[in-house]
């Protein structure tokens, strides 16, 4: 059931965090840490309607947290990635990962506070390490609450911004891990049993759904492997995988599983069992493997360095991810900022991550609103929301939005523009907002016409968007079977092809947005037609690459706490209309060179973003010292 947040009760957090000063943890390291700290990597935990503060936290309690660093060069690796350009692992760390030196100086900084395990990531985009209550709050000088959530949980969250020393701040992003009250989740839905059901509300077995998308005749995706972000043991998830795949004659898949942190119980073997049956199904019967990225829990700190394993490793092409949680919990935990430089180098490598766009309806944050669901309104992802499908066994009849509302549950696909994401080239003319449009594309989602799987040995029917990323992934991994790796990012094909590649669904809502002719919210551009989709993409060449985008720039001058900003921006193929400033203590303009008031001493991180008459968008980030 969807559980309404009406709220984002930043002020309370902050009243209370004043109140719990005097009582939160106390570090016994505060020796260790350098005079005068920079500017905020992380904000203020706010609390959502029934979450509430419960008490000072334990100095001793376990926290494992996650230091992401920035990108070099990133405004030339976003130039690479709108030329369909690709790179290699060693190019991008020659070129755009942090150097040795600033990841060593964070690893060696957590040390000496007291962390363990502290792991450099092999791309130094993430440095993680255990440690404390106590060593966080004296590492980023913040401060912690115990919390109990809105669905019972008993959790903790920073009560103040966290900060970096002024000599690491150039190259530290964000840090995640100092919250787990705000969480991700999956979105796989379970059908309900009903006293009757409609002719059209029928399930499917996953190997049905080639043809019921006409994918029939399509290479099947043996000799590529597919990639699955998972949370907890897979055991039984292979168990199970076996069971289908015995069942409709097809070869067992090879599967390998790669950890990120401790092994945890598998605590969603839904969601898993749906992934890995539905791509198996989709991709003719035939993976040449599947890899299962673990990671121990549901927090955004774990999912990101899950992104990044799976990324660091570069060998499956197409990534499933049926896990999200609200946009605006990820950008102010972090992971959204950490997260988007992470798919950045996915698609320089030419990987494709497929997210669902979640089963909330228009607003993933809220019971009203709209609002969308990270990671999939990322700019460098394919989001794809859900349908409900009327067909055959073999044949397509019809599709509209998934929406199960009232009954007193509410599921409906995911859809609408993010409210900070950037829009990326490839989606102007289509995307009606200024920002990133949930979705691009839809498959069949609805529970009631979704796949009939094996789970826990026994046969369920289940849905929900968990199941139409899985069966684009299918589809993906065909069209790499048939054109190679050299495809690269799916996202910029899916809006070159022609509307005769899609079935487009007009009719619907998902209680925020309404489908329509053409592009909508709810279920981008549509569902696929794979045969058309395929050949119009195995014909071709890459995509070329879209207008010529700004280039954003500019600079700083300071007085006292007073900063001005002068934009010196260019674009050469046409104009600069809009200016979009963040100034790093949460001030924000639109004004071509604003000045800004700050309200104490820092370095703090200054982003612009600048679109142009076409409506693509470039960004500059840089840090600006204030006296």
């Amino acid at each position: 059931m969807k559980t309404l947040y009406n709220s984002r009760l930043t002020a309370l957090a902050m009243t209370v965090s004043l109140a719990l000063a005097a009582v939160t943890v106390m570090s016994v390291h505060a020796d260790a840490v350098p005079n005068g700290m920079g500017a905020a990597v992380a904000r203020t935990t706010a609390l959502g309607q029934g979450d509430a503060f419960a008490g000072v936290l334990p100095h001793t309690l376990p926290m494992h947290i996650v230091v992401a660093l920035k990108l070099r060069n990133s405004d030339q690796l976003n130039s690479l990635i709108a030329a369909h350009q690709t790179l290699t692992p060693a190019q991008f760390s020659a070129l755009h990962a942090p150097t040795q030196l600033q990841a060593q100086a964070v690893a060696t900084y957590l040390t000496q506070l007291g962390f363990t395990n502290v792991v450099i990531a092999p791309n130094r985009l993430l440095v993680s390490a255990d440690g404390t209550a106590d060593s966080a709050q004296a590492a980023f000088q913040t401060s912690f609450a115990r919390v109990q959530t809105h669905d019972g949980r008993a959790a903790f969250a920073n009560t103040s911004d966290a900060h970096m020393p002024p000599s690491l701040q150039d190259g530290v992003l964000t840090v995640m891990g100092l919250q787990n009250v705000h969480l991700a989740h999956g979105f796989a839905v379970r059908a309900q049993p009903k006293a009757s059901a409609a002719a059209s509300e029928m399930g499917y077995d996953p190997v049905d759904f080639p043809s019921i998308y006409n994918g029939t005749g399509l290479p099947t995706a043996a000799g590529v492997t597919i990639g699955i972000i998972a949370v907890g043991e897979q055991s039984q998830t292979l168990a199970d995988l076996n069971t289908f795949t015995d069942a409709n004659n097809l070869a067992r898949v090879t599967t390998q599983i790669v950890a990120t942190g401790a092994t945890a119980p598998n605590a969603d073997l839904g969601e898993f069992d749906l992934d890995s049956q539905d791509i198996v199904g989709m991709s003719g019967g035939q993976v040449g493997k599947l890899i299962f990225y673990t990671d121990p829990d549901f927090s955004f700190a774990s999912l990101v360095a899950n992104f990044n394993t799976a990324v660091t490793a570069n060998v499956a092409k197409i990534i499933n991810v049926s896990i999200g949680g609200c946009e605006l919990d990820a950008q102010a935990d972090g992971a959204a900022a950490a997260g988007d430089e992470i798919f950045q180098v996915a698609v320089a490598q030419g990987q494709t991550f497929s997210i669902s766009a979640g089963d909330a309806g228009a607003n993933e944050c809220t019971g009203e609103g709209t609002g969308a669901e990270w990671p999939a309104s990322s700019p460098y992802v394919v989001s794809v929301g859900g349908s409900t499908l009327t067909a055959t066994t073999t044949t397509w009849g019809n599709e509209v939005v998934w929406n199960w509302g009232g009954g007193g549950t509410f599921f409906a696909t995911g859809g609408s523009p993010s409210a900070f994401e950037p829009m990326p080239s490839w989606q102007t003319g289509f995307d009606p907002a200024a920002t990133r449009g949930v979705a691009d594309i839809a498959m069949d989602a609805d529970p009631d016409t979704g796949a009939i799987i094996v789970i826990d040995g026994s046969y369920a029917q289940w849905g929900g968007t968990s199941l139409a990323s899985p069966l684009f992934v299918g589809f993906w991994a065909r069209v790499i079977a048939g054109r190679g790796t050299a495809v690269g990012f799916a996202a910029p094909w899916l809006y070159q092809l022609p509307a005769t590649d899609f079935h487009d669904i007009t009719v619907g809502n998902n209680s925020g947005y309404q489908a329509k002719v053409g592009y909508d919210f709810p279920t981008g551009r549509g569902t696929l037609i794979m045969s058309n989709a395929y050949s119009d993409i195995d014909s071709g060449s890459p995509p070329p690459p879209p207008p010529i985008v700004p280039v954003a720039n500019f600079s700083a001058t300071s007085s006292g706490l007073i900063a001005k900003f002068t934009d010196s921006s260019t674009e050469s193929g046409g104009t600069i209309t809009a200016h979009a400033w963040t100034f790093g203590d949460g001030g924000t303009s639109k004004l071509a060179d604003p000045s800004h008031a700050y309200l104490k001493a820092a370095i703090y991180t200054v982003k612009e973003t600048v679109t142009d008459n076409h409506g693509a968008a470039a960004i500059k980030t840089a840090s600006v010292t204030i006296k």
